[in-house]
């Protein structure tokens, strides 16, 4: 089955909920739509290489894993910092792992006013020429000279997934979100890869502008 994560996803948030009728309707919808896209929402959150975990953290430290994410491999943890710009601080900063080759940090656009930066939407792993900021940590602290970014909103899925839907690794697309707030959102970018989960991901700022909820599907507009 193709959207055979997306679904079993809806069914734990279903299983898991008080009131899972409106998840429900969406399982039985991607079953009907095979277009249909499940939507993860995303708040501020960093990922760490390995000599910065050492320096926040202390040599040898084991982050400890709160629970999996929607793509294989990821997971959120336990663990969070303190985020430091020119004109403020932000805490409990979520980590997430495994460790990367090297540290970003992923804000809100909100943020940059909090912190008194300039970070422009980003893909990760685009960190050249992107603000610095301090992270602080429990044995220690790091200043990064780049690496600060708002996550560009994109669609996670297969090579497989990219053929069915028409679509290309890289690929700018447009998105259309249904609901009473809903709209079109544009510069979404596509990644396809060869281990990835049909997923498009917008921060919550986005999806708190349009009531996108666990529930929500959207559709690639071309």
């Amino acid at each position: 089955m193709e959207n055979y994560e997306a679904i079993m996803k809806l069914l734990v948030e279903a299983l898991q909920s008080g009131q899972p009728e409106g998840i429900l309707n969406a399982v039985k919808e991607t079953l009907d739509d095979p277009n249909a896209i499940p939507v993860g929402v995303s708040n501020r959150h960093l990922h760490l290489s390995q000599e910065d975990q050492n320096a926040l953290f202390g040599t040898g430290y084991e982050m400890k894993r709160m629970k999996d994410l929607s793509q294989p491999g990821q997971f959120a943890c336990n663990e969070t910092v303190t985020i430091c710009g020119p004109k403020g601080a932000i805490e409990k900063v979520r980590i997430l792992g495994p460790v990367r080759g090297k540290t970003q940090v992923e804000i809100l656009e909100g943020d940059c006013f909090k912190l008194g930066v300039k970070a422009q939407p980003k893909l990760s792993g685009d960190l050249a020429g992107t603000p610095g900021i301090t992270i602080i940590g429990p044995k220690g602290s790091v200043q990064l000279k780049e690496g600060l970014i708002i996550a560009q909103r994109h669609i996670h899925m297969t090579m497989e997934d990219a053929q069915r839907l028409g679509v290309h690794d890289g690929q700018i697309v447009a998105i259309d979100v249904p609901g009473e707030k809903g709209g079109t959102f544009k510069n979404v970018a596509v990644r396809a890869t060869a281990a990835s989960a049909l997923e498009c991901h917008i921060d919550t700022e986005e999806a708190n502008a349009m009531s996108v909820n666990s529930s929500t599907k959207i559709k690639i507009i071309k």
